[in-house]
């Protein structure tokens, strides 16, 4: 029998100075068996860094047409493609011809995910941020993390400042673009 996904609760209270945008929500969570913790954070995470109306977890691991998040405008139109990890080329390309932006949050070395795009074929590659996440912060947050959790999440000048269930953690999100600019 397999199994099910696990649900965990952030009760999230998000500053981020450098969009302004402060608020507070709840996010439901499901984690896949195959999702790792580090994975799952940078997901949250991402969402809580592209926090707007309309923004909504994909459908998870089996949906291969949809981000890991999205945001979607009052129309329903895709207007963010949300990837989360290191997702291949192909995918990248793929879901910003599909959006207005599309943007990658990893929690991996950035220079190995840069090189594994390099010289394949992504729609406005050039405009595509990747923010990578200090693996410090994310592991200790993967450590700290609970099915019901109280997430504050501040952001300014490119640093990052958690308090998940009392563990105090900060580190740089660092942006990097892809060199070269292809079709």
């Amino acid at each position: 029998m397999a199994m099910g996904s696990t649900m965990h609760t952030f009760e999230v209270d998000l500053a981020d100075v450098d969009r302004g945008v402060y608020e507070q929500f709840t996010l439901r969570v499901a984690r896949h068996p195959s999702e790792t913790a580090p994975f799952m954070i940078t997901r949250v995470l991402a969402y809580c860094l592209e926090y707007t109306e309309g923004v909504a977890f994909g459908g998870g691991v089996s949906t291969v047409d949809e981000p890991a998040v999205m945001v979607r405008d009052l129309t329903g139109s895709l207007s963010a493609w949300i990837e989360v990890g290191a997702p291949d080329a192909a995918r990248l390309h793929s879901g910003s011809k599909s959006a207005e932006r599309a943007v990658v949050y990893t929690h991996r070395d950035p220079e190995k995910v840069l090189a594994n795009w390099r010289g394949k074929t992504i729609h406005r590659a050039s405009q595509i941020p990747l923010f990578a996440v200090d693996p410090a912060l994310v592991a200790g947050a993967a450590d700290a993390l609970e099915r019901r959790n109280a997430l504050s999440v501040s952001r300014t000048e490119g640093q990052l400042y958690l308090d998940l269930n009392g563990a105090n953690l900060s580190g740089a999100l660092a942006e990097h673009r892809i060199a070269e600019p292809s079709a």
